[in-house]
């Protein structure tokens, strides 16, 4: 990813809130385009509160964010931890409402709907309610309502975080087959080092009081990945090398 030009640099930025608490301090980072990058590190440590500065939802108290290309409001979407359907609207109509937010009407907004279906495989399902659905499929729903506005980056808070371990492995493959297509900038919140490795490449370790970053590995094996990549030595090597250095961001110094 370094031999491309970043599509935003973050230079010197710290949050500080009302409370005076300095969630983040100077902090450097470089996104690149059609990179996946992790955010991997103890909780309180800036990871969500980053994602919310790149996205705009939270104003920097000092430092700068600079865009290559600054995204317009459709180029940037949030995947949240919680699915946050509507719990009385269909499947399609929750995809349906950021165009119906941006003042789009059904009929133009059918053929893009349509696809983000597709891309999550839900096409099946586009007239049944949330109540419905399983928590994979509530998240895929989710997925597509970010996809819709077709982004060049998609920021992603934990979004796996609440399925079990199985459903899990299983969008974490579904989430590489879309990268595959569409080739998108992806930030990605984990706590878990295992999807880490196995998305990303490049794993960003930070630390807390203040949140910083405190290292930065990246994970050279080739796409696409499947689970052969799971079983291999690289892929826990990786994992020791992200593990050894969330050891030391926790561990007192």
């Amino acid at each position: 990813m370094e031999t491309k030009k970043p599509i935003a640099t973050l230079e010197k930025v710290s949050k500080r809130f009302d409370n005076q608490n300095l969630a983040i301090a100077d902090l450097n980072l470089n996104l690149y385009p059609s990179e996946i990058l992790s955010l991997v590190g103890p909780s309180g440590c800036g990871k969500s509160t980053l994602l919310r500065l790149i996205s705009g939802l939270t104003s920097l108290s000092s430092g700068t964010l600079y865009w290559q290309k600054p995204p317009q409001n459709n180029q940037l979407a949030f995947v949240f931890q919680d699915a946050a359907l509507m719990p009385w609207a269909t499947v399609w109509q929750n995809v349906y409402l950021p165009l119906k937010l941006a003042g789009v009407t059904q009929k133009k907004a059918q053929e893009r709907i349509q696809e983000a279906l597709e891309l999550v495989q839900l096409n099946q399902v586009s007239q049944s309610y949330p109540r419905q659905l399983s928590g994979g499929m509530k998240m895929r729903v989710s997925i597509a309502r970010a996809l819709v506005n077709n982004p060049q980056v998609l920021l992603m808070d934990e979004p796996f975080g609440a399925l079990d371990d199985i459903t899990r492995t299983q969008l974490n493959d579904e989430l590489l087959n879309l990268w595959s297509q569409k080739r998108w900038t992806i930030v990605f919140v984990t706590h878990n080092i295992y999807e880490a490795v196995y998305l990303s490449h490049r794993v960003i370790v930070m630390a807390t009081d203040p949140g910083r970053i405190v290292a930065e590995i990246p994970i050279h094996e080739p796409y696409p990945r499947d689970s052969s990549f799971r079983g291999a030595i690289a892929y826990t090597e990786y994992y020791q090398q992200v593990a050894t250095a969330l050891s030391e961001a926790i561990t007192p110094h």
